[in-house]
């Protein structure tokens, strides 16, 4: 018997348990043994004809001191208990898999240092692209390759609210309400429509590959509360959509990153994902471009991710060595700094033409136009800041 314990039994931990459970026959063929979920954490009452009632426990300490336990699931979200709990499992030398982006982000540097001074595994492929295979690819099928850019829609939310604004002219405010209506945005969408959540998944991805830590607060992030319907106006003139993009990207030993809302024209491959899958483009020295698909969040494709890691812990009892370090002041470079084509909206033509190289004008409504720059930095932009009623970088 293989026992893991489920530390949180919500959405993501009722569907680990029920995976596991589904798939007993499968897991148990290509393990040699049976999987079996030993303790549940969880401080709530469940329904006593739960699958899982009788492994219910509110006592962390059960699972931290059981010896059969070897590998744990960390659902439960957060970075206070989630960060200790997590910890002390590595030290006591337990495998711990997870889909928690917010404690990757912030705690990673320090839990994989933690597991691989104890030859176990920190691993956390559900904590970007929910059941979307990236982290372990990028390890493995691609690392022949120096990764020179990720660039992704890491966020089902606001996929789906810019793709109704997109197809049916809906505004922001109707489409969040229909996504709270149909469950892909909490009551509080704050962390997704402000472009919290792919900031964070985005900041494990730059640092997984460019193997230094890039920290959240260093990261330009926008979310997409300040799109309208004249900017949805003016990307179809140009052809193109608007989705919200995380991008790093490896450039003079800096790394550019950021986390905003994009103009992107129609027929190229982050154009076509819609509603609430996510799609992330690597680009690789060796292999050029490749891009991961399906779908970003739900209970059972992250429950799947999360599964997945578990197999992996017990199929290889070492560590992975997934890793990155510190890094040093500048690595990561001050927003100010990124660079790119821009769509600028204005009342004042002329001055936006007499400071910077326009490459195209557009105009869609009476007393306003919008320009498309060549690349320039955001430093300039800020140059023509009085001129400008607002910018919309493309990809």
């Amino acid at each position: 018997m293989l026992n893991v314990a489920v530390m949180g039994y919500g959405v993501v931990g009722s569907g680990v348990c029920e995976v596991i459970r589904t798939n007993a026959k499968s897991l148990s063929e290509k393990l040699g043994d049976r999987v079996e979920v030993k303790y549940v954490l969880d401080i709530k009452q469940v329904d006593p004809a739960d699958p899982e009632a009788s492994k219910i426990t509110s006592d962390f300490e059960q699972i931290l001191n059981d010896p059969e336990v070897m590998v744990v699931a960390e659902v439960m979200g957060g970075a206070t208990f989630a960060y200790d709990y997590t910890k002390k499992l590595l030290l006591a030398g337990k495998h711990v898999v997870t889909s928690n982006k917010e404690l990757v982000a912030t705690k990673g540097t320090e839990l994989l240092k933690i597991a691989k001074d104890h030859n176990v595994n920190y691993l956390f492929e559900a904590s970007v692209g929910g059941g979307i295979p990236i982290i372990r690819p990028l390890y493995s099928c691609l690392a022949a390759n120096e990764i020179t850019r990720i660039t992704g829609i890491l966020n089902g939310t606001t996929n789906y609210i810019l793709t109704k604004m997109f197809r049916e002219g809906a505004d922001f405010a109707t489409a969040l309400k229909e996504a709270q209506e149909k469950g892909y945005a909490e009551r509080n969408p704050s962390a997704d429509v402000d472009g919290i959540d792919a900031c964070r998944k985005i900041a494990i991805l730059a640092s997984l590959v460019f193997g230094k830590e890039v920290e959240c607060d260093k990261i330009k992030t926008v979310g997409i509360t300040g799109i309208t319907e004249s900017d949805v106006a003016y990307a179809e003139a140009m052809d193109s959509v608007i989705k919200l993009i995380g991008q790093a990207e490896l450039k003079d030993g800096k790394v550019y990153v950021s986390v905003e809302p994009r103009v992107i024209k129609k027929g190229t491959p982050l154009a076509s994902i819609d509603d609430v899958f996510n799609g992330i483009m690597v680009n690789g020295n060796a292999i050029g471009e490749v891009v991961f698909y399906g779908p970003g969040a739900g209970k059972l494709p992250t429950a799947s991710a999360v599964v997945a890691d578990i197999i992996d812990c017990l199929r290889n009892d070492r560590n992975r060595e997934y890793c990155w370090t510190p890094a040093e002041n500048g690595f990561v470079a001050d927003s100010e700094n990124n660079f790119g084509q821009y769509l600028l909206i204005t009342k004042d033509p002329a001055s936006v033409e007499q400071k910077l190289t326009i490459r195209e004008r557009i105009t869609v409504t009476d007393g306003e136009c919008a320009f498309v720059t060549e690349e320039i930095t955001e430093k300039q932009l800020q140059t023509i800041s009085n001129s400008i009623l607002k910018y919309i970088k493309l990809c």
